[in-house]
């Protein structure tokens, strides 16, 4: 019996020895040329927040499967780990560091100061005229788009011949842009539309976009002055106006992602969402950092609308035609919504 555990024990010896050792933790050589390093610092929340930092990291994987990219990711759990968690990947000589929301972009830019032969991609990261840096791409959006669709949608499925909007504050380009590309939209396919634009413009920046409350009674206020349609937007403040709608049982858009999966509790509601395309954007930069091509400045990216989800046999046919009629004109240009990058003035 010993000499067949022997037996044994030997051929298992022999078999792992003919299997390569895992590598799973090993640490890439991100300062050999052959070795493409692209690292993720996330805002805060998880990676899989079915919102920015999920999207990130959907582009970090397509970029590994398609561009041989060695990926990693880290998750902020607190603002002020920003600038240590970005120097981890820079310490570690990875090509390319990407950064997830608005929220890093101070820290980013510090950073793209403190090592200039990394280079970075800011998401949503607006790049200032004549500071930006040489390292340094913002991937931003054109909101006015995303918020256009969805205010065609709302008009064309308001019931009573109002819909709303209520927001963060205006004083934020992108949200702005979002609010008036709404109301741009919906003008574009129904002129008399009878709309509501409301921006929290009352409090400071601090809490503009964290006031969920506000958001659900202000979303209430004009459901019960007979708004059907509700588009929220400026994170929980928006998210606060969709389940303001479902408690009311009127119609919600959401904003950035498809909220169809980040506010569950409005999923019966919820039309559609004006998201922007951050995946795809992403992986585009990446593709041309590891061809050297990679752009300074701002990069525009793509927005559009989420799928319908549980409300698509709703959706009567010529409705989702002209939405993906509107869709393709505006990315060919053939259509403008005529919004400014910025509310006039600021």
């Amino acid at each position: 019996m010993l000499k067949k555990r022997r037996h044994v024990i030997a051929a298992l010896l022999a078999l792992a020895s003919a299997v390569p050792a895992c590598t799973s933790n090993k640490k890439a050589d991100c300062a050999s040329p052959e070795v493409f390093c692209v690292g993720l610092v996330t805002d805060m929340g998880k990676i899989d927040d079915k919102s920015f930092n999920q999207s990130a990291w959907d582009a970090l994987q397509r970029a590994q499967k398609e561009l041989g990219a060695t990926t990693q990711y880290i998750e902020t759990t607190d603002p002020k780990d920003y600038p240590k968690n970005i120097a981890t990947f820079a310490d570690e000589k990875y090509d390319v560091i990407l950064t997830s929301g608005f929220g890093l972009a101070e820290a980013t830019n510090a950073a793209a100061a403190q090592f200039p032969g990394v280079r970075f991609i800011g998401i949503d990261q607006f790049q200032a005229p004549g500071a930006e840096k040489p390292n340094v791409v913002g991937l931003v959006f054109p909101e006015d788009h995303g918020g256009f669709l969805v205010g065609a949608l709302a008009a064309m499925m308001t019931k009573t011949g109002k819909i709303g909007a209520v927001l963060a504050t205006d004083a934020v380009p992108p949200v702005w842009r979002f609010g008036e590309g709404f109301r741009a939209g919906a003008r574009h396919v129904k002129p008399d539309i009878e709309l509501s634009v409301v921006y929290h413009n009352d409090v400071g920046f601090d809490k503009t976009f964290t006031d969920p409350e506000w958001g659900k009674t202000t979303a209430v206020s004009m459901i019960d002055k007979g708004v059907d349609i509700v588009f929220g937007g400026g994170g929980k403040t928006g998210n606060g106006a969709l389940l303001g709608a479902a408690t009311k049982g009127a119609y919600a858009i959401g904003v950035d992602t498809d909220q169809y999966y980040t506010v569950p509790e409005a999923q019966k509601v919820i039309l559609s969402s004006a998201v922007k395309l951050i995946t795809e954007g992403a992986f585009d930069l990446m593709k041309l950092a590891k061809e050297g091509k990679l752009p300074s400045g701002n990069f525009q990216g793509k927005s559009g609308y989420a799928p319908y989800h549980d409300l698509d046999a709703k959706i009567p046919a010529e409705v989702k035609a002209k939405m993906e009629e509107l869709r393709r004109a505006l990315l060919d240009g053939t259509l403008k919504t005529n919004v400014p990058p910025s509310k006039p003035g600021q």
